[in-house]
């Protein structure tokens, strides 16, 4: 075993862990600060200058508010399915490559955790079973909102994991790859697959907003509905585990979708500027957040703007208009190969 390899990965996974949780934290300061802006409002301003201490005070109170446990609950699954959703929602970040390699000497700092050849299929088993988390939250709540909560999440998500998973197929046969590096370096310059696959961001930009129950298909937790949905019997830290799940959710979905249409950490004329490969990667990582960012802003943006669906237009949706579309994307792309490439 190569011990200088294995610290080098124990260091990044500390590392894209704090980054994880702190985007995760801020990324509740600056969903308020859109809304509030989207609506005329302030928003939050009195926890530091502009409010900036508020994800901590929010924090904060999550770790000293009451801890209950439901006496009619299942208490093991109770716990454990919060804590299966926050692991999962974690994982995926491991194949994310994050930027260049950083150089020291001879010695080559990489900045992604695990490059595997299958990355993509490891993507998808790891958002399939992030869906058990609130399965199971749900159900062992013993809570009839709670329940058709954690329903319609899995209905929900299987549904668009279809879809989802048609429009990583007409990609990769583009790509010829399974790896999100290689796919990554494939888009050096302005080639984007965004440009060669419209119809397969579209779709997987709209399953990206059902897998991470965002608005408008937040429909496991409306609270118009079903008082919180699957998370109504949680309080304390472990209502803030599902809460702090979905917004990593969001950041590592706006990585994915940086990394599998917008170029990753690549951008136009960067081979051209004459960096060194320190400087380099430094820029990639500076490019690639600045999309992620863009794209946290666009889930945001899209909460506060469009109104949430009803349950059976949500269904309607993904089984008669996403599966056939992707469906005929992936034909559509195959014959292009076949006949004019």
């Amino acid at each position: 075993m190569d011990w200088s390899i294995l610290l080098d990965k124990t260091i990044l996974i500390v590392i894209i862990f704090v980054i994880s949780l702190a985007i995760a934290a801020y990324s509740t300061y600056g969903e308020r600060k859109v809304a509030a802006f989207l609506q005329d409002r302030i928003g939050p301003d009195r926890a530091g200058p502009f409010g900036l201490l508020q994800p901590l005070a929010d924090g904060l109170k999550f770790f000293l508010k009451e801890e209950i446990i439901p006496t009619a609950s299942d208490k093991f699954l109770f716990i454990i399915g919060p804590c299966i959703f926050m692991m999962t929602a974690l994982m995926t970040s491991a194949i994310i490559p994050w930027g260049m390699p950083l150089h020291f000497g001879s010695h080559v700092f990489s900045l992604q955790v695990a490059d595997l050849n299958v990355g993509i299929l490891y993507l998808l088993a790891v958002v399939s079973i992030g869906g058990y988390g609130i399965m199971i939250g749900g159900w062992s709540s013993n809570n009839k909102f709670a329940l058709l909560g954690a329903l319609r999440a899995s209905s929900q998500m299987i549904s668009y994991e279809l879809s989802m998973g048609m429009a990583i197929i007409a990609l990769l046969l583009l790509s010829q790859s399974l790896s999100i590096r290689e796919i990554v370096d494939m888009q050096q310059g302005f080639h984007w697959n965004v440009f060669y696959q419209p119809v397969g961001f579209l779709i997987f930009l709209i399953c990206a907003f059902a897998e991470c129950n965002r608005a408008p298909f937040d429909l496991p937790e409306s609270e118009s509905e079903l008082v919180g949905g699957y998370h109504t019997e949680y309080s304390s830290m472990k209502l803030g585990l599902f809460l702090f799940a979905e917004y990593i959710n969001m950041f590592i979905s706006s990585a994915i979708i940086s990394c599998l249409f917008f170029g990753g950490y690549h951008f136009p004329g960067i081979d051209s500027l004459g960096l060194s490969p320190n400087w380099a990667a430094i820029v990639s990582i500076i490019v690639l957040f600045a999309k992620i960012f863009f794209f946290i802003f666009f889930f945001m943006w899209v909460r506060w703007t469009v109104p949430r669906f009803r349950y059976d237009q949500l269904m309607r949706l993904g089984w008669k208009i996403l599966i056939p579309l992707s469906i005929l994307n992936v034909l559509a792309t195959g014959a292009w190969l076949t006949f004019f490439k």
